[in-house]
């Protein structure tokens, strides 16, 4: 009998992590045939759930495999917030680095220990978050005053935009775009190829190129499903996890370059902001680096 292996997501077919679980599919059939029989749900949400609900259902077995940012599981694995910190990394070569490297080895074992469904494969790129909203061109933290802006549920997230002057609303990306769309929310934040993936480039008018977030997209594999597989399988699956992994950050730069110009051609006006209106945002969330070394101490921002 060939051994069954669902994966899902909350985007349509065409978005990157889609395009990449295929990727992952394609290999495992070239290399295993007929043993493997490869599924996908592409979006969860179509059918009525939330996009968090691909957790709950690759830990429980209803998905082989998922993913879904790590943010969304920093109540149950706290540690997983430094990664939610603003301006961490001061590079895209430096956050890649950390995240296949230390940093990354560090949270999936914390997440595997304190989550037993889980088995860790890996982390997708979220990429660099910007901010996006219909009332102003935002270039300072004081433009963001007053703003109700959608947020994963990260208290680190909140926190930061509670900083910036912004008033921060977490809630899941299903509930966050109903919200966007009646007007109850002004801002979100978001990689531009989100925003246009989500359908939000025809709801605002203002960008800013803001960067203050890097997120990661953690793979989960359910851990009685992986284990029940033969080493051959589960061989195979870490190696072509990081391969795709790999081709899927050179797709996610290009995939930025051509939502910016959707973006503007939609009629949205994008702020590039200079060094020094960067350095103003990175100094009005300082407080929240210093209290992550208090709490974190120096061991993990060693792993960077």
């Amino acid at each position: 009998m060939a051994i069954s292996i669902c994966m899902g997501g909350y985007g349509p077919p065409t978005t990157i992590h889609s395009r990449a679980l295929k990727m992952i599919g394609d290999r495992l059939i070239a290399q295993f045939s007929k043993e493997v029989d490869v599924r996908y749900v592409w979006n969860v949400m179509d059918f009525g759930y939330k996009a968090e609900d691909v957790l709950w259902m690759s830990e429980r077995g209803i998905l082989s495999l998922a993913y879904q940012s790590t943010s969304y599981l920093t109540e149950r694995v706290p540690e997983l917030e430094f990664a939610d910190l603003p301006f961490l990394f001061a590079s895209l070569k430096e956050a890649r680095a950390a995240m296949d490297g230390r940093l990354g080895a560090y949270l999936s074992a914390k997440i595997e220990e304190r989550i037993p469904g889980y088995r860790m494969l890996g982390y997708f790129e979220n990429g660099y978050r910007h901010i996006s909203n219909r009332v102003r061109p935002v270039r300072t933290p004081a433009d963001l005053k007053g703003m109700r802006i959608r947020m994963l549920p990260s208290a680190m997230h909140c926190r930061t935009f509670e900083l910036l002057g912004a008033a921060p609303f977490p809630c899941d990306l299903k509930q966050g775009i109903e919200m966007l769309k009646s007007g109850a929310l002004d801002a979100q934040e978001n990689p531009f190829a989100n925003t246009v993936d989500y359908g939000v480039h025809q709801l605002h008018r203002y960008y800013t190129l803001s960067g203050h977030f890097y997120l990661s997209r953690g793979i989960y594999c359910n851990r009685a499903a992986y284990e029940s597989w033969p080493e051959a399988l589960r061989t195979a699956m870490h190696r072509i996890v990081p391969e795709v992994i790999g081709i899927a950050r050179d797709l996610s730069a290009k995939e930025e370059a051509i939502a910016r110009k959707k973006i503007e051609d939609a009629g949205g006006e994008v702020v590039d902001l200079t060094h020094d209106e960067r350095a103003a945002f990175v100094r009005a969330v300082k407080p929240i680096h210093d209290e992550a070394r208090r709490r974190f101490g120096d061991e993990m921002f060693g792993l960077l």
